[in-house]
């Protein structure tokens, strides 16, 4: 009897157990015996749809391989291989690699050494305005400041202490400084102080746009303990264009803010970082040297790190200048130390001397600015507020602004200060603003 080929091509296809999908065509093949057999169609492109990685070719079947694989037949080597090629951020090259080339050539020549140092932080002033207008996230200052770190206590260890006129309790404090800034580098890098929202079908983080719909079956959530006040689609509307604005509650008339970003109502003194994405309790800034920001839970943290910073640079620069200007006193060998550039050891450390001791002055200055807020109790983005506003005090030739908000005297704003992220003083849902 005779069958048409797609009738004949649907029996073998169940006889040996296949299953045709509707809508899709079997592709059939006759073989030796003259059976039909289906032909299994591969997806056109299927392979070539997905980008190949640096590491990666296709062999003389059309599958994929790896470089690796033709080295060795380890099956441990070609699966870490399988995984793709690890992604570096390219901001952390720059300090790395031009850092050691300008101190050397700073080293080689006083007039050298002056241009170089004057415009390394020309330059570092010119790439923050740039990151910062366009309030993106980068690891440049991040490496730049701890790669700085490392590579002056290596001319410390390999240019200055062979010399002989340092001893070893010295080099041993400075380790000790070097290793508790570290330490209390890394207590800041934890969390901030971001606020989560924790809701009554899930626990899930604000961030961004991230779950901004999930919501309780009343209309209102419950952040960090903090009531979340439901909005009219008006209401909502209007919040496009900003990140936070106040509403009032009928019932108790309570002024909220309210983040449109995060959607949520946030506490009293809490601000929404835009490098971040995220809102941060009593946020004082967004700080670049160590790419997170500065908010209550690390801003403790954050002023330790500053001064264990001045006090191990200013101890370091010390050291280094009354090995190479012998008989001098520290403040005048920084600017007058004669025949330094005739050993090109005793220039390089000249140099770094140099360079630390801008880096230091810029950070004594932000150390001051955050000591002095401290004392008035405000924070950076309350006195940028304040100032934009003008409805603060100028202190201090402007170096500090009073709101006269939070003040409640010297000593009680650094007891408070001191107390940050104690449990008993959470505020309360009436301190909401």
């Amino acid at each position: 009897m005779y069958l048409p080929r797609w009738c004949g091509a649907g029996i073998i296809a169940e006889a040996e157990g296949r299953s045709e999908s509707p809508g899709k065509g079997v592709a059939v093949a006759r073989g030796g015996s003259g059976t039909m057999k289906p032909l299994k169609k591969k997806p056109k492109g299927a392979e070539m749809e997905e980008t190949l990685c640096c590491c990666e070719y296709l062999d003389q079947t059309g599958e994929r391989s790896h470089l690796a694989a033709c080295l060795c037949n380890c099956e441990d080597l070609d699966e870490c291989c399988e995984r793709g090629a690890v992604k570096i951020d390219i901001s952390l090259l720059p300090p790395v690699i031009l850092l050691p080339v300008f101190l050397h050539i700073a080293a080689l020549h006083f007039l050298l050494a002056l241009i170089i140092v004057v415009s390394l932080p020309v330059l570092v002033l010119w790439y923050y305005y740039l990151t910062h207008r366009k309030k993106g996230r980068t690891l440049f200052f991040l490496s730049l400041g701890l790669f700085s770190l490392g590579y002056m206590y290596f001319v410390f260890l390999q240019q200055v202490v062979p010399q002989g006129h340092v001893g070893r309790n010295q080099v041993l404090i400075l380790t000790c400084g070097l290793i508790l800034m570290l330490v209390a580098l890394s207590r800041v890098k934890r969390d901030p102080g971001y606020i989560c929202c924790q809701m009554s079908s899930d626990n899930a983080l604000c961030q961004g746009n991230n779950n901004n719909n999930i919501s309780s079956p009343n209309g209102l959530g419950s952040t960090n303990g903090h009531y979340r006040a439901a909005l009219s689609g008006s209401a909502t509307n209007s919040l496009t264009k900003g990140y936070s604005r106040p509403l009032k509650e009928e019932p108790g008339g309570i002024t909220e803010d309210w983040c449109s970003k995060c959607r949520l109502v946030r506490p009293a003194r809490a601000g929404h970082c835009r490098i971040c994405g995220r809102c941060v309790k009593r946020l004082d800034h967004h700080c670049v040297w160590i790419n997170s920001c500065v908010g209550e839970q690390n801003h403790l943290a954050f002023i330790l790190v500053l001064f264990l910073f001045l006090l191990t640079s200013v101890y370091g620069i010390s050291l280094t200048l009354d090995t190479i200007c012998r008989g001098k006193a520290t403040i005048k060998a920084l600017f007058y130390c004669p025949g330094v550039y005739a050993d090109y050891s005793s220039a390089l450390s000249f140099t770094c001397v140099w360079y630390c001791a801008i880096v230091t002055s810029g950070m004594g200055y932000i150390l001051l600015i955050q000591l002095l807020n401290i004392s008035y109790n405000v924070t950076e983005r309350e006195a940028r507020i304040a100032l934009r506003e003008n409805s603060g005090r100028r202190l201090f030739c402007g170096m500090a602004v009073d709101p006269g908000l939070y003040n409640r005297g010297f000593l009680h704003n650094w007891i408070q200060f001191l107390t940050l992220g104690s449990p008993a003083l959470e505020p309360s849902i009436e301190a909401i603003v």
